[in-house]
């Protein structure tokens, strides 16, 4: 297949130089303690790279930005690799007229032969011409040097919208064989790769593919797909499938696929994994995370594992609701005994890009307060790299305005990631079956309504209960009573928190509002796929005067009530369910994406999943709680 020299887009030369120049422009972090320090937007990148100078354990610089790289209205999909002879290959979009998804867009990278520190000029890999080339999935073939670099198709759009339903989205593939310098003619692998029935939205990657290392499959190449199905008047099914090929790229086949149908009635559809990011464990194993998308499970991620080299997956895509993370692509990576995961923390938005760890293959994760945070800014997509041995690179959308504005290029070493953290201190749940809740921030005993009670300072004070099937509320009736004492004049005072949080997720609160003189109680539904409903009870004092004093919250019998020492505010009750379509976190003294905390102390909390009277609720005690929070004692017990 001819090959093609990969041609720079026009643009002045001016500007080129210009470009150029400021591109080693480098971004030290203040101080390694990432929980507190935020790493300086990329406006700030003043300082240049130092020959003998000491390497900080953080660093970053802009790699891709439209004021830097002139001839593109916006940068968007990275993606990075290693080749074998040690170059950094940083792959993105470059969007031509605007920062939609199906204009006119070209694949561009940036080369670096020094790990990352410094990098060459942007080049243009496969121009558009009006449709989207996108998508970039690299891998790299280091038993060749080859790098294959997989990319969808369709038509581009001049109007700023999205592509049509359905897409007509096609996998195309391209390879160097000269350490990126070069690149093939693209070949449309629709004949291999796209069967009739993925006939809507189809997307290769965005994630760098990988080349297993061991086991009898040692030298596979594999990378990630999401497709949809069109039946002729809408879409009735998602799939998520891995790609594979046994002869370095010429030939591919479909591998494992795991598939989701869609409701007719209401278009709901239990899970939608899609933007796939793949790492090969020690065992062998390839790990996968992706995006999830909607479904009727909780969590915006979604995992599973393939055993025998993509071949097939060992379960159903399965969520993770204790990963809190917004609807996006994010990205993984083996580093030094730990499994990294790269992705905004902020369960409501696309902002506070972070990493965190997994120490069980991906099993379990690291939780957002065990997590080592790259910025505050708003974030978005990423991919992650080995940029040397003990560097990892991480390639991420980031801006202080948009997540869009920019993409970023980091390198850190192990010690800027926060150091392994044993058991958080626990308090006990005596729900039945439950485990104990984690007590977050050094939060403290203090004297309570009944006994001992917890005190929270306001700063970063928590009680978070693991996920357990029992505690989503759904469409249930319901009876939560917290008894609380705070004192605090302003800010916004969480007490307790069950569900998702912003205007779009269902979710439960209670919170004390004192500038606005009121405690105020909320639930968000969603019935189908329908907008979402919201009904707020509010009291006309805050409460706010030292004591103790009990709220309870109900729903049932047709409406939502919160009662506070005996005076009731009912509402209309919004059916629907309360805990769906949503990262899920239940949390005391917290939001659930940790952006206001509680000052006071917090007693006696309890949540049962059904409608108490005052008489009811005080004789169960307890009993048949699906939460019960004695609040009594802090146990340093694993």
């Amino acid at each position: 297949m001819p090959a093609q020299q990969i041609r720079a887009r026009l643009r002045p030369a001016v500007a080129t130089a210009l470009a150029a120049l400021l591109l080693p422009g480098l971004i030290s972090a203040a101080a390694p303690d990432a929980q507190s320090a935020t790493a300086p937007t990329a406006q700030n990148a003043t300082a240049s790279v130092t020959p003998g100078a000491t390497t900080p354990a953080f660093e970053q610089q802009v790699l891709f930005k439209a004021s830097q790289d002139p001839g593109y209205a916006c940068y968007r999909i990275p993606a990075i690799v290693q080749t074998t002879k040690g170059t950094l290959l940083a792959f993105a979009e470059g969007r031509v007229n605007d920062c939609s998804d199906a204009g006119d867009i070209d694949l561009v990278l940036k080369r670096s032969t020094d790990g990352g520190r410094t990098w060459g000029p942007l080049q243009v890999v496969n121009e558009g011409n009006g449709d989207t080339h996108g998508n970039p999935a690299p891998i790299v073939d280091r038993e060749t040097g080859r790098i294959v670099l997989a990319e969808t198709y369709n038509t581009g759009r001049t109007d700023g919208k999205n592509c049509s339903v359905p897409c007509d989205r096609t996998p195309h593939l391209q390879h160097s064989d000269d350490d990126g310098l070069t690149w093939s003619e693209p070949r449309d692998l629709s004949d291999q790769l796209l069967p009739d029935d993925w006939n809507s939205w189809y997307a290769t990657g965005p994630h760098h593919g990988i080349q297993l290392s061991r086991g009898r499959h040692k030298g596979r190449l594999v990378f990630g797909v999401n497709t949809e199905t069109w039946d002729g008047s809408r879409v009735t099914a998602n799939h998520a499938a891995l790609i594979t090929s046994d002869d370095g790229g010429e030939n591919w086949r479909i591998g494992a696929v795991d598939s989701y149908p869609i409701s007719a009635s209401d278009g709901t559809f239990r899970q939608k994994p899609s933007e796939m990011a793949l790492t090969e464990r020690p065992d062998g194993s390839v790990y996968v995370n992706g995006r999830e998308q909607d479904g009727t499970d909780l969590g915006h991620r979604t995992h599973t594992v393939s055993r025998d080299g993509g071949d097939s997956f060992v379960r159903p895509f399965t969520t993770i609701p204790d990963l809190y993370a917004p609807q996006v692509q994010g990205s993984t990576l083996e580093f030094k005994g730990r499994m990294l995961f790269a992705c905004p923390a902020d369960p409501d938005r696309r902002r506070t890009m972070m990493v965190r760890s997994s120490y069980d293959g991906g099993r379990t994760w690291d939780s957002v307060d065990r997590g080592t945070q790259v910025t505050t800014d708003w974030s978005g997509y990423s991919d992650m790299v080995l940029a040397d041995e003990d560097h990892v690179g991480l390639l991420y959308e980031g801006g202080a305005v948009d997540a869009r504005d920019e993409i970023r290029f980091a390198r850190f070493t192990e010690d800027w990631l926060k150091p392994r953290r044993g058991p958080d201190p626990r308090t006990a749940d005596r729900a039945q079956g439950a485990a104990d809740a984690a007590v977050l921030g050094g939060a403290r005993e203090t004297e309570g309504r009944f006994g001992r009670a917890i005190a929270f300072d306001g700063t970063d004070d928590a009680v978070r209960l693991p996920y357990r099937s029992e505690l989503p509320l759904g469409t249930k009736d319901f009876t939560a009573s917290v008894w609380f004492r705070y004192d605090a004049k302003s800010g916004e005072q969480p007490m307790l928190w069950m569900g998702g949080i912003g205007t779009n997720q269902p979710q439960v609160w209670l919170r004390g509002e004192p500038e606005q003189n009121r405690i105020s109680a909320l639930i968000t539904t969603r019935e189908g796929m329908t907008p979402v409903k919201t009904a707020v009870a509010r009291t006309s004092s805050a409460y706010n005067d030292g004591q103790w004093h009990r709220a309870v919250l109900r729903r049932g019998g047709g409406e939502f009530s919160l009662t506070v020492d005996g005076t009731k505010t009912a509402v209309a009750d919004v059916p629907g369910t309360v805990s769906r379509t949503s990262g899920f976190g239940v949390h005391l003294g917290q939001r659930l994406d940790a952006r206001a905390h509680f000052t006071g102390a917090l007693d006696e909390v309890q949540v049962h999943d059904r409608l108490l009277s005052e008489e009811e609720l005080a004789r169960a005690d307890g009993r048949g709680a699906i939460l019960w929070l004695p609040m009594d004692r802090i146990s340093n017990r694993n």
